[in-house]
């Protein structure tokens, strides 16, 4: 309340505007000069501006009191203004003439460490690049311990307390979901990662869909001019030894820019999972150890040739070949809970040989005026080739575990492929003192998966017509939008409106036994369905230092294509799943107020309000069987509250995220089969790093999730980890040494209890979370900026060019 009355008390005040004009000995106007300005009590840096073409500059919003102001630009010296005074009216710097650097450098290298998270109004972001302990991690384990994203039992991802969260890849969006996003995200190495960018509050400029909002991972790319590269190499081992390596080489000139990277990774992972669960007079009590090898190989190559300074071309080409395989050692133990005796032993070790190939092609368009007006257009395809080949057998053994009563073996094939098509254009220009920009896009996916069971008796193999299934999911989504930002004297505000019109279509085509024989039977559905999705900002920013922004924004998620599909997967004994043919889209309006204090401490309060809610549901079938699907539950309402801190003094920085939530669960799908859950959740996450010695740095992070709710009916325990790592520079900072230890007291594991119709059932899972971790990485070549060879455009504009290409755009919203 204290803040909320200081903070008010300040929109009363004086503010003004500074401006000025940088430029060079011989007066001639310095295009793309960063300019800051300080507080002169203490150098604080108060604001940004980069100079125009004509070398001016300003800043507005400006309180009373005493500044300074400095210039900086590649090649020159940085130059002081004197301290001058704000008051009743407007100030004019004058001129700040900056003067070559004595020495005619032919390169100048600029070194610079970015904070290991960074937090803005819309997003926070996660510097993987830096971090030692990322080191050896791949993107799912570095989301587990992101702030505010949590991991279920099937490593579903939620954001704040909801689901729904859309995973980009450098812009692009997956289509990939569970399991398959899941298997995807762990062949993506940690040294392959520069950023990862947890948007919570994206504009009208980006998909609407990502209830939860957005997670976008933006792999590395060149930004340096001439050749250089890099070489990396590490060693992980945890319960097996595994290890990763990978290098990249780049060329870059004032034409064009050569940029490539390849990495591979191979190693077993070990996971124990048991699930017991209660049905009737019932006891199912299973045990299994999973073993996964990793062997993944990912590639990247493109390249941009610059027409000129405003106009821009690129191809980029990526893709992950891997090929991992699973063996699951399965022990159950059936029991009458009646008499308390045991029943049968279940014994169905199975064996699976998986097949996760992809690529994806981007081509792109960028036109940059330092004036204010761009262009970006991208058109992408991607292919993705999945396959599993899965044997299953069952053995039925009596109490002892020595006799055998009976046997079922399958062998399962399902291969799959996914096709997307899309092409986006973006605009943005200057409109009535502010940015107007409007763009559209259209985006095809079809999707193709044959499931084939066969039974197997001794050698041969006859296929399950009844079990086996062809299913075809075609979706094409037309979008538009507008948005409009622009700053005021006191505040500054953003509006946008985008429209989706979306026609999906599924075929599900198998066989069915009349009697005598199999005939072919098919089922289809068809939707189509149009929404619009405001959103809106407004920042009161008068005084930089004490900021407050409101922001709504409506989202949508669409179910996957898998949970669709309404054939009747088997996929033990005892467990069944089936799609939903009438699971509709789920809606989020969400509300947040935010805080900003000194450029530092953020707090945000925001409420969301999610119609059909849709959550996987564990039912009762034949009695004992488990029966998979998900439903649309009837609402969930969530309020978060997220506060995070940096702390920095001499060499040590801390930063610190806390995030809660409140959520509300509630549905009736008949007699005993109601859901009612209030949910808490609370997530703490720290990261402490200290450079010592010139060239060592020592990190200690840590997270812990209180227990809360996952996917509406599951009530899951608390998840904690702490890990360490230290880093050394060597041969002239040429080469990083880093080693760390993940999960150093082994307290991560999952466990969860649900309780629907009837059944109840536990969960608990470990992995091999708590690992050694060691690698190398060393750079060649040229990593300096050329300033003969730098674009009018200056770094603002490459960097907003950089992420936008790439299909989506994630830009400055």
């Amino acid at each position: 309340m204290l803040l909320l009355l200081l903070t008010a008390s300040t929109f009363f005040t004086q503010a003004q505007k500074v401006t000025g004009i940088a430029k060079d000995e011989n007066g001639s106007p310095l295009v793309g000069t960063t300019v800051s300005l300080h507080r002169a009590v203490d150098s604080v840096v108060i604001k940004l501006a980069v100079s125009k073409e004509n070398g001016g500059y300003a800043f507005s919003g400006i309180s009373e009191g005493n500044y300074k102001v400095s210039a900086s630009n590649v090649g020159y010296k940085t130059v002081f203004s004197a301290v001058f005074s704000v008051g009743a009216s407007e100030v004019i710097v004058p001129e700040l003439i900056l003067s070559k650097l004595a020495t005619a450098l032919s390169n100048v290298t600029v070194t610079a460490t970015k904070p290991m998270v960074e937090v803005k109004a819309d997003r926070t972001i996660l510097n993987v690049e830096g971090t030692i302990n990322a080191t050896g991690s791949n993107a799912l384990e570095l989301l587990r311990k992101s702030p505010g994203v949590s991991l279920d039992k099937d490593e579903n991802i939620s954001l704040a307390g909801k689901n729904g969260v859309q995973v980009y890849i450098d812009g692009r969006v997956t289509p990939l979901s569970g399991t398959d996003l899941a298997i995807y995200l762990r062949t993506l190495q940690s040294s392959q990662i520069e950023a990862i960018e947890l948007i919570t509050n994206p504009s009208a400029k980006y998909d609407a869909a990502g209830n939860a909002g957005i997670i976008n991972i933006r792999l590395k790319k060149n930004k340096s001019f001439g050749t250089n590269g890099s070489v990396n190499a590490g060693w992980n081992i945890g319960t097996y030894a595994k290890y990763n390596g990978g290098g990249s080489l780049n060329y870059r000139n004032k034409k064009i820019n050569i940029f490539s990277n390849y990495s591979f990774n191979y190693g077993p992972n070990q996971q124990s999972l048991n699930i017991n669960r209660t049905v009737l007079d019932s006891l199912f009590d299973q045990h299994g150890t999973i073993r996964m090898v990793g062997n993944a190989n990912n590639f990247k190559v493109g390249a941009d040739y610059f027409l000129d300074k405003k106009n821009t071309l690129g191809i980029i080409v990526n893709g992950t070949l891997s090929d991992p395989t699973m063996t699951n050692y399965s022990h159950t133990v059936i029991s009458n809970t009646t008499t308390n005796t045991v029943d049968r032993i279940l014994i169905a070790d199975n064996s699976s040989t998986l097949k996760r190939h992809n690529t994806n092609v981007n081509l792109n368009y960028s036109y940059n005026d330092p004036r204010g007006t761009s262009l970006i257009v991208n058109a992408d395809h991607g292919f993705y080739k999945m396959g599993n080949d899965q044997y299953q057998p069952n053995h039925y053994y009596d109490p002892s575990g020595q006799l055998l009563l009976g046997s079922t073996i399958y062998h399962m094939l399902s291969p799959a492929e996914i096709n997307i098509n899309s092409i986006k254009a973006d605009y943005e220009r200057n409109f009535i003192k502010g940015k107007l920009s409007f763009g559209a896009k259209s985006a095809f996916v079809k999707t193709d998966n044959n499931f084939q069971r066969y039974n197997v008796e001794g050698s041969n193999e006859e296929l399950d017509k009844d079990r086996s299934n062809h299913f075809v999911y075609k979706e094409n989504i037309n979008a538009g939008y507008v948005n409009y930002n622009r700053q005021y004297k006191k505040f500054m505000i953003q509006v946008g409106l985008r429209l989706e019109n979306t026609v999906s279509e599924g075929v599900s085509n198998g066989s069915k036994y009349n009697g005598t024989d199999y005939s072919p039977s098919s089922s289809s559905f068809k939707r189509t369905y149009t929404d619009l999705f405001p959103s809106a900002a407004i920042t009161f920013n008068k005084n930089p230092m004490k900021q407050w922004s409101l922001t709504y924004s409506r989202r949508i998620d669409r179910p996957a294509y898998q949970d669709l599909n309404p054939f009747e997967f088997k996929l033990d004994e005892y467990t069944f799943q089936k799609g939903n043919i009438n699971l509709r889209p789920q809606y989020t309006n969400s509300f947040g107020i935010t805080h900003t204090y000194k450029y530092k401490l953020n707090i945000n309060l925001n409420y969301s309000h999610v119609t059909d809610m849709f959550t996987q549901l564990i039912d009762t079938a034949e009695k004992s069987k488990a029966f998979i699907s998900k439903k649309n539950l009837a609402t969930q309402d969530i309020a978060s509250l997220t506060i995070s801190y940096p702390f920095q003094h001499k060499s040590y920085s801390l930063f610190t995220n806390m995030s809660t939530n409140y959520s509300k669960y509630q549905a009736d799908f008949g007699e005993g089969r109601k859901v009612d859950l209030d949910a808490f959740g609370f997530n703490f996450f720290a990261q402490n790093s200290l450079k010592f010695a010139k060239s060592w740095t020592a990190e200690l992070s840590g997270f812990f999730n209180a227990p809360t709710i996952y996917q509406g009916s599951f009530k899951g325990k608390s998840l904690y980890s702490i890990d360490a790592g230290l880093q050394k520079q060597i041969l002239k900072g040429k080469a990083t040494i880093k080693t760390s230890v993940s999960d150093i007291f082994h307290t991560l594991r999952f466990r969860a209890v649900s309780d629907f119709a009837g059944q109840t059932t536990r969960f608990s899972s470990r992995w091999e979370s708590r690992q050694f971790k060691l690698s190398i990485n060393f750079r060649f070549g040229n990593n300096g900026v050329k300033p003969a060879r730098q674009r009018s455009g200056g770094a603002e504009d490459e960097l907003k060019r950089t992420q936008q290409s790439g299909g989506m755009g994630i830009g400055n919203n």
